[in-house]
């Protein structure tokens, strides 16, 4: 199955015929969030009229087993078991497209329906599963793929349909928040913070996916699809890993009046094209953005005729993405159908738009530096706004910085490849978009913008 999610299902309509007896669900996946999703069906007594986990699916599923899951529960590695049971939907909550993939497609084919926090997923196969659903009877949801337990889905198909979304996005990885907040309060290196990540379970034990922007890129690929109604293929998300954003970037963003985030933005330009982001940017301290602090996520939507809505809260842990499942779990439990809409059309890329940078550069000092770079960033048509140079650096280990006035970002690509054949740097130069100062004054009303 190809083609990603878009905008796919429509406004709730409630079922009045809808059956009474609890749903019968089945777990796939039982780590972290599998287990926090099963831990509320169980603790919570409103919940055992209307949802009943009937099994766990999980690889070597005997280490899983707890005793607090009811005896009734059925344990297996079997997943044509599960299948075979009597069960209305089937949680997905193990991640990655295979075998998820195989396991989705097998329950909506025989009409059970499918929550799923798999924001890969449904960010590459959402379309197709989507229609494979329509098909069969059965329905699919997925709130939990993008945030956490931050409603967005719901908020952008129901509570702002009527508008023409022209831009979402925001911070859409609570890693990397973590990470960069706790890194911008002078809590340590890079290595140590996320190590600390970690600890509190905020990081996986391989945070590729995080730090380098694929999962933020997967969240913003399901949001555009969401938002308007278009293909956005992963691979179409510019992205940038936040791995070369050290401490001394943090004192630099923030004696320019900025801190650092992770910022995922896709702006939609005319009928269906469309730029989209995803990395480490320079965000003013006036911004919303640059007030989400630790785990948390922030979600922006902006519409031609209603302007900006902003939605924050928990964007990691299981907890929050638990309740985020449970929220589908008890709309398909109160009969609620969601019949799919006619797929849009692919995006095309947009052209990508000029702004401003910050560009770092560690250097073995020696007299010329400065004029031979900015010479470089002139023969590539860009202007220096300003120079930076904090005291109390070694010559051998010196950090500068240089900001841009807006320019194309492949001419700063450009510039900083014909920059690192300069033989000074200790470490290569790393360019960072700068959040404009008209949108930081816009985001202090109660606005929200991306890089």
């Amino acid at each position: 199955m190809q083609g990603p999610l878009f905008a796919l299902q429509s406004v709730g309509v409630v079922d009045a015929s809808a059956p009474v007896k609890p749903l019968r669900v089945a777990i796939a996946g039982f780590g972290v969030v599998g287990t926090a999703v099963a831990r509320m069906l169980c603790d919570r007594d409103e919940l055992r009229d209307r949802l009943h986990i009937a099994a766990v699916f999980n690889r070597d599923v005997e280490r899983k087993r707890v005793a607090w899951v009811p005896e009734s529960v059925e344990w297996t590695e079997d997943i044509e078991a599960v299948l075979g049971l009597d069960i209305d939907v089937l949680v997905e909550t193990a991640g990655g497209i295979e075998p998820p993939l195989a396991w989705v497609s097998a329950a909506l084919a025989r009409g059970i329906s499918v929550v799923t926090a798999n924001k890969l997923l449904i960010a590459e196969h959402g379309r197709a599963l989507a229609e494979l659903a329509a098909a069969h009877g059965s329905q699919l949801r997925f709130e939990a793929a993008v945030a956490g337990g931050v409603p967005v889905v719901n908020a952008i198909e129901r509570g702002i349909a009527g508008d023409r979304l022209q831009r979402v996005g925001g911070i859409l990885n609570g890693t990397c928040n973590f990470v960069l907040s706790t890194l911008s309060s002078g809590a340590g290196s890079f290595e140590d913070v996320v190590a600390r990540a970690r600890a509190l379970g905020y990081a996986e034990a391989d945070p590729s996916s995080d730090l380098d922007g694929l999962d933020a890129a997967a969240k913003l690929a399901v949001l555009a699809g969401v938002g308007f109604n278009l293909e956005l293929p992963i691979g179409d998300v510019r992205r940038q890993t936040i791995r070369h954003v050290t401490p001394v970037d943090c004192e630099y963003a923030a004696s320019l009046g900025c801190t650092i985030r992770q910022v995922s933005v896709a702006d939609r330009h005319g009928d269906d094209e469309v730029d989209a982001f995803v990395g480490p940017a320079l965000v003013p301290l006036a911004s919303a953005l640059a007030r989400v602090n630790g785990a948390d996520n922030v979600v922006l939507a902006r519409g031609q005729y209603g302007g900006d809505v902003t939605l924050s809260g928990r964007g990691a842990g299981g907890d929050a993405t638990a309740v985020a499942v449970l929220s589908d779990l008890l709309a398909l439990a109160h009969g609620e159908r969601r019949p799919v809409r006619a797929a849009g059309r692919r995006a095309r890329r947009a052209a990508r738009p000029a702004v401003a940078y910050y560009v770092r550069f560690v250097v073995r000092d020696r007299p010329g530096i400065l004029a031979s770079f900015a010479g470089v960033f002139a023969r590539h048509g860009i202007n220096v706004d300003a120079v930076l140079q904090q005291p109390g650096h070694p010559k051998s280990r010196l950090p500068f910085v240089m900001t841009l006035e807006p320019c194309a970002p492949d001419a700063v690509a450009a510039a900083l490849d014909d920059l690192a054949a300069i033989d000074v740097h200790d470490t290569a130069p790393v360019a960072f978009p700068i959040l404009s100062s008209r949108e930081a004054r816009e985001d202090s009303s109660g606005g929200v913008h991306g890089a």
